[in-house]
């Protein structure tokens, strides 16, 4: 094992249970009260290509995912080549012996002649992997079928009679082979789009608009499946335009409101995006990456969108824009961003990626610590929509109550009455700037960078890269300031600063170094080095160590 890493990958194709027995091995791990981290990789076909899961697992945090593997389940023989050389010096690869391989190493299994016979022979391959992966780490058989019972419903006792048949066969091979130590807590294990749903569900969430589009939809599938716990109206509309204009037209009955899709979904809310900021709509957005541009890759991760995040919407107008650096991190600011939206009456962006909004890792969260998004409310006198204030933020009132103002597009005086008198223009921009100017003030005095180890050089990043980066300082031993802006605008120039005089690296999932850029740009921080990656997969703990190494001698 890699220090003490455990890590597992399962592989085949798509519609074998991959991912199910990715998250079965999880479940496994966490009853040892053990940490973990899954990521899934996965090609944008519903039937067929290339899939696998990589569980990494540990005793202690464990923030990202490893490929070099101690045991590996090969499904069929693309994922036995492919995965071959992930496989650590003292790992153990089984592969199906019913595919034709030439000169394997392994211990072989006939996993699809023993499925035949079964109804659902193609999906019953990952309960095989599972049952693989318990013989492995010295799991009896009794245990065995209690996990496939709790974690298989459909088809139990096919499903158990063909884990106890596997498990037989590889048993004698590899039983016990790897015994893990036990933690010291069962922790919950969520996705970041799970904790992004119960963040703003913490936090008031009313309704929730969305189209599909990966890597956020499954934001979209998991309200729509608690629902009623939650007390969330959940509305799928026709296309990526009406989700944000029925967005902003709830925002206007008072509905604490959130959308979310992927970069090519927002290119078409741009405008919509620009009405939020005109009317002043509390809209929370989220972005969750793909390599890009156009469809791009829609079922990896990149994080190419950061100048498309800040720079949405035309015109000028204040925004908030926001980056989670772990999946426990999507909890907290997804309600502190609603919270934000709320406060000063303007759109606000989370902006993440694949690798953070679909790995599971395991996370402690805390509700209590949410605060309710709550409005400015008018409460007495002549009500003015937009009516100007020392902060900029306008009371509100909503439908059913007297005396409600209209919510203008066009530019507007302080009643949202239609304008285009040059000094009402004039004095709309400076009290829609004040907004910006109390969002600075409040961002001052709250938590916006997260600041990793005290000395050694200073290694920026943001997002998920944060997961790699941390992970890698740890399994390269290297003695390591992270600093993670988790606002990037307004970027928190007054916490940033400090290291103006430092060296400084930048490590980001993209051609350009945005980052980079944005850290030149607004401080006058030129880094010594970018290390980007940019193919469409997070960066790997031990190679990223490596590359960090080179540039810290």
């Amino acid at each position: 094992m890699i220090k003490d890493i455990f890590t597992f990958i399962v592989g085949g194709k798509a519609g074998e249970g991959i991912r199910k027995a990715g998250a079965v091995a999880g479940k496994i791990f966490s009853k040892k009260r053990r940490y973990i981290f899954i990521m899934d990789d996965y090609p944008s076909l519903i039937r067929g290509g290339h899939n696998f899961s990589v569980v990494s697992t540990s005793v202690r945090k464990v923030s990202s995912h490893y490929m070099k593997a101690d045991l590996i389940v090969a499904l069929d023989k693309r994922s036995y080549d492919n995965h071959i050389k992930n496989l650590s010096d003292q790992g153990i690869i089984v592969y199906n012996s019913d595919d034709e391989l030439k000169d394997v190493k392994g211990v072989g299994v006939p996993l699809k002649s023993n499925a035949k016979k079964y109804p659902f022979k193609d999906l019953i391959l990952g309960v095989g992997a599972v049952a693989i992966l318990a013989a492995a780490i010295g799991i009896d058989k009794n245990e065995l079928g209690k996990i496939i019972k709790d974690q298989y419903p459909t088809g139990i006792e096919d499903n158990i009679e063909y884990a106890i048949t596997i498990y037989d066969i590889v048993h004698p091979e590899i039983g016990g082979k790897y015994q893990l130590e036990e933690g010291n807590q069962e922790l919950p294990f969520f996705t970041g789009n799970e904790l992004i749903a119960l963040g703003a569900a913490a936090a008031g969430l009313d309704v929730y608009f969305a189209y599909p589009m990966t890597p956020s939809t499954s934001i979209l599938h998991y309200l729509a499946s608690n629902d009623r716990d939650l007390g969330i109206t959940v509305v799928q509309p026709e296309n990526e335009i009406a989700v944000i204009n029925m967005a902003i037209g709830s925002t206007f009955t008072g509905a604490r409101t959130m959308i979310a899709s992927s970069g090519g979904g927002f290119a078409l809310m741009q405008e919509a995006l620009s009405l939020a900021g005109m009317v002043e709509s509390p809209i929370l957005c989220i972005i969750s990456s793909r390599p890009g541009p156009s469809t791009g890759v829609p079922t990896y991760t990149e994080q190419a969108d950061l100048f498309f995040a800040l720079n949405q919407g035309h015109g000028e107008f204040p925004k908030i824009v926001a980056s989670p650096g772990s999946v426990e991190e999507t909890f907290y600011l997804t309600a502190e961003l609603l919270y934000l939206a709320w406060q000063f009456q303007t759109p606000a962006l989370l902006l993440t990626e694949k690798h953070m909004s679909e790995s599971r890792m395991s996370v402690k969260i805390d509700p209590e610590k949410v605060k309710w998004a709550e409005p400015l409310m008018h409460k007495e006198g002549e009500y003015k929509r937009y009516i100007d204030t020392n902060s900029g933020v306008s009371p509100l009132l909503f439908p059913l109550t007297k005396n409600i103002n209209k919510w203008n597009s066009y530019e507007h005086d302080e009643l949202g009455f239609t304008t285009e008198n040059a000094a009402m223009i004039s004095k709309m921009h400076i009290k829609r700037r004040k907004k910006l100017d109390s969002i600075k003030k409040f961002m001052e005095k709250i938590h916006t960078v997260n600041i990793f180890g005290e000395k050694g050089p200073v290694i920026f990043t943001y997002g998920s890269t944060t997961m790699s980066v941390l992970e890698a300082c740890k399994v390269g031993d290297i003695e390591a300031q992270v600093v993670q802006p988790i606002y990037l605008r307004p970027f928190p120039i007054w916490e940033l600063e400090k290291f103006k005089n430092e060296r400084t690296i930048c490590v980001e999932l993209n051609s350009f170094g945005q980052l980079a850029t944005i850290l030149k740009n607004e401080i006058g921080i030129k880094p010594i080095e970018v290390i980007k990656k940019f193919d469409g997969r997070p960066f790997d703990p031990i190679e990223l160590s490596k590359r960090i190494k080179e540039v810290v001698r």
